[in-house]
């Protein structure tokens, strides 16, 4: 996923060039999945678009696992899934291309300091699952090891500010960390070849490959400093406003279905990996069942309440992002996030 991450980073920076009328999404492969065993038949469904922030993986594991199951049929919606190509999928939310998109809170809020009318509707993982990884022989076991070595990453200034702060409250010097673009390499070959000594991964996919390729490894769990940097949604759900508005009905049967998949998904993960196996094509079955395994855990910790986002850790990260220079201006942080279309709200 490492695409997935530059572009991320990227995007941030080019939010506020959203062009009317200019967006497309095409279409997934996934978007000819069965349509699972609900009773009704796809002609009297409507219509249900779902943009990814990527290609299909084990992040939208619920989703995939509610369509074969028929629930969205069952629901009365004829769900499909689409890659956002180059607009990113929140302008393709926002162009009224689909009707949710699949994003992450560094994205959403810039989204939204830019005007962009879409919001937060769930938290498809409970806590961030991202660390920076290293190779087990350069003994980087803590920030402050960074010094003197080289970080691979993609330019983003929200890179900047979590490698500096991560360092910085280790008692290290972030001037002493050198950085260089970690490009489209593999990352085992970049850190074998010594071209960066570190560089962040998402644990459940990345730090899988590594482990499966018997890459022995250190890792630094952005998850264990949150005395430095704060927690973060990534990936989560969003909504636009004009969805709220014209298919609130819709848009909480969507979500309780979707909020089915991922429980089926914490308890049965082999369910889940066969389901985004099934409507996908590309996807390494050992990798996707043992990511399946590992974020059956890290969905929510109590399956009843997957989906639900908390105001601190809303705050926290605006508060962030704003001191990075990453948003130059405070938003409207309670207008960014609802858990109102979730089951029992």
């Amino acid at each position: 996923m490492n695409r997935t991450r530059r572009r991320s980073l990227a995007v941030i920076a080019v939010l506020g060039a959203l062009a009317a009328g200019g967006l497309a999404a095409c279409s997934s492969d996934a978007a000819t999945g069965a349509s699972g065993s609900g009773d009704g038949s796809k002609a009297a469904l409507d219509s249900f678009k779902v943009v990814l922030d990527w290609s299909p993986n084990t992040n939208h594991n619920g989703m995939y696992l509610a369509k074969e199951k028929g629930w969205y049929a069952d629901a009365g919606l004829d769900v499909t899934f689409l890659e956002p190509g180059d607009a990113g999928s929140l302008q393709v939310l926002a162009g009224g291309k689909a009707d949710v998109a699949v994003s992450v809170q560094e994205e959403l809020i810039p989204a939204r300091a830019a005007g962009l009318p879409v919001q937060s509707i769930a938290a498809i993982l409970q806590h961030n699952t991202s660390s920076l990884v290293s190779l087990a022989s350069d003994g980087i076991t803590r920030p402050k090891d960074l010094e003197g070595k080289t970080y691979g990453g993609y330019g983003g200034q929200l890179e900047t500010a979590l490698l500096d702060k991560l360092v910085r409250c280790d008692g290290g010097d972030p001037k002493k960390v050198k950085s260089v673009d970690v490009g489209e390499s593999d990352y085992r070959v970049g850190l074998e070849r010594n071209q960066y000594d570190a560089v962040w991964i998402f644990d459940g996919w990345d730090g899988i490959h590594l482990q499966q390729q018997g890459v022995k490894t250190n890792t630094i769990p952005f998850i264990d400093h949150t005395d430095c940097i704060p927690d973060w949604y990534t990936p989560l759900l969003a909504t636009s406003t004009k969805v709220e508005q014209s298919r609130p009905d819709d848009l909480k049967a969507f979500m309780a279905a979707t909020a089915r998949g991922y429980r089926e998904a914490m308890a049965d993960p082999d369910a889940a990996s066969a389901a985004l196996l099934a409507q996908t094509h590309d996807l390494d079955p050992k990798l996707v069942k043992a990511s399946s395994t590992y974020l059956s855990t890290r969905y929510a910790d109590d399956p009843k309440a997957w989906g639900q986002q908390q105001a601190k850790v809303w705050d926290d990260f605006s508060a962030f992002l704003l001191e990075a220079g990453l948003i130059d201006k405070q938003i409207d942080v309670g207008a960014a996030w609802t858990d109102d279309y979730l089951p029992g709200s």
